[in-house]
């Protein structure tokens, strides 16, 4: 390379990689790295085995990669392995590597095949290896297999998105050459995330397994699919080869002879083969540390000067000083308060998309839940009309009565009111449960106090209870309001329409005989209009100081036939066409 300073780019990446992992997150900075993405036996462990020089990696059917294990290659005249959770152990062993690989994937997924995102930090220092870091990502599967989770396809998927994602990550998008490019499940994945295939490198393994007479020469040449960083070819030991043991050095001399004696490779053998695929990605991932290490200098020193700023506050820092503990309770009573409010209020900074809480909950009850519980109130419409008639015949007693009586109406409206009790009560119920829910949630940041918590957890539990009884007290009073009084003044009863239809009022022979108009009746007035077009109205009749007889029909009339009289006043006529029974009235003098 030339370069000492460029040289050490990548332990100095691998560092920060490990800072990170020990202390279990990554401070928000997206570290220059390579993942390799492919689909199961597509031939990513053996690719990494041959940058090795070792076997080391577990092997076998299904799911063996279960973990992310980060993988450094570190230059070194000696050659051993180094764990970061096995910290001062060196590992001369590969074998030994490949069970600490295994035991330390079953230990956080367990032996069920499993997987999971925390990953496995693993430093290989060898006099065969270039300074390159990569990281090997489970195999992208279609079926689970055994215990695995129905999801398993899309676990993996999000998991390989999580890294691949990132615009500082390269992608190596591993695919076999005895597959159709065009369903290579890596190239697909790679797509997605990097349209323009800037950052993905291609590799081809498998190229010994082809059909006679086929070659992967246009995928190679990178005429096929394009991409930015092109296509490297490799071969790699068959299964037989890796059961039998076969010497991986030897193994890379049969590859580069493949390449040399190939007709179709043998003018691109030096761009082919593992030694110049990890020379590649050498090169490549440095001068991707390169571009991508000033914009990571820059964010890490904020957070250096940001955290240094809060250093400083705590350079005084005295635990038992009173003072710092009131100033430290208040700030936790006040933020419980302010994540109390943003919770009814509906403006806190995370929003819940898997259910209704809080506020939004609580309007629900008042605007679904309520009218909800209001119909589902039971009642008889015969017994209620029963119950209607019988009020009325008791009120008027001997007397035949016109209207319908105050006492009559309210009794039986009485009755009614007082069954919204029930369903008031259960809607305050369910608010105060959804407010000690709502409470319980926001205590969630007092977790590592205790006792604080439990004490403000009942102090405004106990408030609310307080404020649940005074509640309906105020609830029941409203109702009783109304069972006391019934304002008729209200615009519910003022312009009611009782009925409407056609009209014959009986006027003298000389004016023409009897005519018809179309009626509308209210509780204060009967007017009637030419015709049901209500739009030219005739008349208006006031209903005050007026009384119902009826006629005596003819002996050929259907028609029901009522008089309505004026106390002051005679009488006029009237006949309601279909048998409506119907107490018309008519104004005063009209013949």
């Amino acid at each position: 390379m030339g370069n000492r300073g460029m040289e050490d780019l990548i332990p100095l990446i691998n560092k920060l990689q490990d800072a990170f992992s020990s202390i279990g997150q990554s401070c928000n900075l997206d570290l220059p790295q390579i993942a390799v993405v492919g689909g199961q036996s597509a031939g990513k462990s053996s690719v990494l085995e041959n940058f090795v020089g070792r076997d080391f990696l577990p092997r076998g059917s299904g799911i063996v990669t279960r973990r992310p294990l980060i993988l450094q290659l570190c230059f070194n005249k000696a050659e051993y392995a180094e764990f970061l959770h096995c910290k001062g152990r060196k590992f001369v062993d590969f074998e030994e590597v490949r069970a600490e690989i295994e035991a330390e994937t079953d230990r956080i997924t367990g032996s069920n095949k499993g997987i999971s995102p925390i990953p496995i930090n693993l430093r290989v220092y060898s006099p065969n290896v270039l300074n390159l870091t990569l990281i090997d990502l489970p195999g992208m599967t279609k079926v689970a297999v055994g215990d695995q989770p129905l999801d398993i396809e899309h676990q993996i998927r999000d998991m390989l998105l999580q890294f691949i994602t990132k615009e500082s990550c390269l992608i190596l998008a591993v695919t076999p050459a005895n597959q159709d490019l065009a369903n290579s499940d890596a190239l697909k994945i790679a797509k997605e995330v990097d349209p323009q295939g800037l950052r993905t490198i291609g590799v081809i393994t498998k190229l010994d397994l082809m059909d006679e007479g086929t070659d992967a020469k246009d995928i190679l040449e990178n005429k096929l699919l394009p991409l930015r960083r092109g296509y490297i070819g490799v071969v790699n030991r068959s299964q037989k080869d890796i059961d039998g043991r076969k010497d991986i050095r030897a193994a890379l001399a049969a590859e580069r002879k493949f390449f040399l004696s190939h007709p179709g490779y043998r003018h691109m053998a030096e761009r082919m083969g593992t030694p110049h695929l990890q020379k590649q990605l050498n090169q490549q991932l440095t001068n991707h540390i390169r571009d991508t290490l000033p914009g990571l200098r820059s964010k890490l020193q904020s957070q250096v000067l940001s955290l240094e700023k809060e250093v400083e506050e705590y350079k005084n820092f005295r635990p038992d000083d009173p003072t710092r503990k009131t100033k430290a309770l208040l700030q936790m009573v006040q933020q419980f308060g302010v994540d109390f409010e943003k919770r009814i209020e509906g403006s806190g900074d995370q929003v819940d998309t898997a259910e209704l809480s809080g506020g939004a909950k609580i309007n629900r009850i008042f605007h679904e839940r309520f009218p909800f519980e209001l119909v589902k109130i039971v009642f008889d419409e015969k017994e209620l009309r029963r119950e209607i008639s019988h009020a009325i015949k008791n009120v008027h007693g001997v007397r035949t009565g016109l209207f319908t009586p105050d006492l009559a109406f309210e009794a039986i409206v009485k009755k009614q009111i007082i069954k919204l009790k029930e369903p008031c009560i259960k809607c305050i119920d369910l608010v105060i449960q959804e407010l000690i829910n709502t409470v319980r949630q926001c205590t969630n940041k007092l977790g590592s106090y205790p006792r604080l918590r439990e004490e403000t957890e009942r102090i405004v539990t106990t408030y609310v209870r307080e404020r649940e009884g005074k509640t309906k007290d105020q609830v029941m009073l409203l109702i009783d309001i109304e069972l006391s009084y019934i304002n008729t003044n209200h615009e519910d009863f003022i312009g009611f329409v009782i009925r409407k239809g056609w009209l014959t009022i009986n006027i003298s022979i000389m004016k023409g005989g009897s005519k018809e108009y179309w009626f509308v009746l209210t509780a204060e007035s009967l007017s009637w209009y030419k015709d049901e077009e209500e739009k030219e109205k005739k008349y208006m009749l006031p209903l005050d100081n007026l009384k119902l007889r009826d006629v005596e029909k003819g002996f050929m009339s259907t028609k029901h036939v009522f008089g309505v009289f004026n106390t002051e006043s005679r009488a006029i006529g009237c006949m309601i066409h279909n048998g409506i029974h119907l107490p018309q009235r008519y104004p005063n003098g009209m013949q």
